[in-house]
């Protein structure tokens, strides 16, 4: 979004960890971005939906709905949308293949850019040792970080009414723990070697909430980040070139531009 609030629009839009039915999803920011961004293809890819937490207790305000609406209007009005399964929304993955309102659902797929490079697109959850062999653990991970949420909701107000910049708790705290194991480069790495065995130039996945776009021994590996703290989607523009767009950055600096001039003191009138 510009100053002036013109649509942008892309070749493809890749959009991860939504995470609709959970407290900490930021629909209304999904909602702005999906205003003034409009895309030929919009792969969602994966985590879209968050069904381990609405198994725990349902959650659904407007919000999602508002999410889910806007999605099958653009598929009605001719945006290819294609639905890529994450460990949260599994249970689409029986259903490969079938279209939703328009909505593709595929396991993963492989997209050539207008460049003609090709990446595979998949979650990613497959390549996390976690989530494949030790599903309780998981699941308690996942408690853990909506106690982080929560916890970041709190500081976050806090310091709002201090004057104080945002600054994700939540975030912080994750990548502290993934670092020390060091996950999230033995991730990327896994990942890049998936892709070099599709042959093919790069990879684009989600799963860890992590946005980002680098070279790892030749393979292109790129994450969306996620739609519950960095508020990130990959661009890719007419001629192949991929972006990394920050939705909650952007955002900001529009509303601040909006802002009306601060009036004049006293003082600097008769100066």
């Amino acid at each position: 979004m510009t100053a002036t609030g013109e649509t942008r629009n892309f070749r493809t839009l890749f959009i991860s960890d939504v995470h609709l039915g959970s407290k900490a999803a930021r629909t209304e920011l999904l909602l702005d971005f999906l205003k003034y961004h409009e895309a030929d293809t919009v792969f969602l890819v994966g985590d879209i939906v968050d069904g381990w937490r609405l198994k725990r207790s349902w959650f659904w305000p407007q919000g999602c709905n508002d999410v889910v609406q806007k999605l099958l209007r653009k598929a009605r009005k001719g945006t290819r949308i294609v639905y890529i399964p994450g460990n949260h929304d599994e249970f689409l993955r029986d259903f490969p293949g079938t279209h939703f309102g328009g909505i593709e659902v595929a396991d993963r797929a492989i997209h050539e850019m207008a460049d003609g490079k090709k990446y595979l697109v998949l979650h990613g959850d497959e390549f996390d040792v976690v989530v494949r062999n030790a599903r309780l653990l998981a699941y308690l991970g996942d408690w853990a970080y909506d106690a982080a949420i929560a916890i970041n909701v709190v500081l976050a107000a806090a310091r709002r009414r201090l004057g104080m910049p945002y600054w994700s708790f939540s975030a912080w705290a994750k990548l502290q723990v993934k670092h020390a194991v060091n996950f999230i480069g033995e991730f990327q790495k896994v990942v890049a070697d998936e892709a070099r065995r599709n042959k093919v130039d790069g990879v684009i996945c989600g799963h860890i909430h992590h946005a980002v776009m680098t070279d790892i021994d030749g393979i292109h590996y790129v994450n969306t980040g996620d739609w519950v703290e960095s508020c990130t989607a990959i661009a890719e523009h007419h001629d192949g070139t991929l972006e990394l767009i920050t939705w909650r950055d952007i955002k900001v600096t529009a509303e601040l531009h909006a802002l009306p001039a601060p009036a004049k003191t006293k003082n600097m009138q008769a100066a």
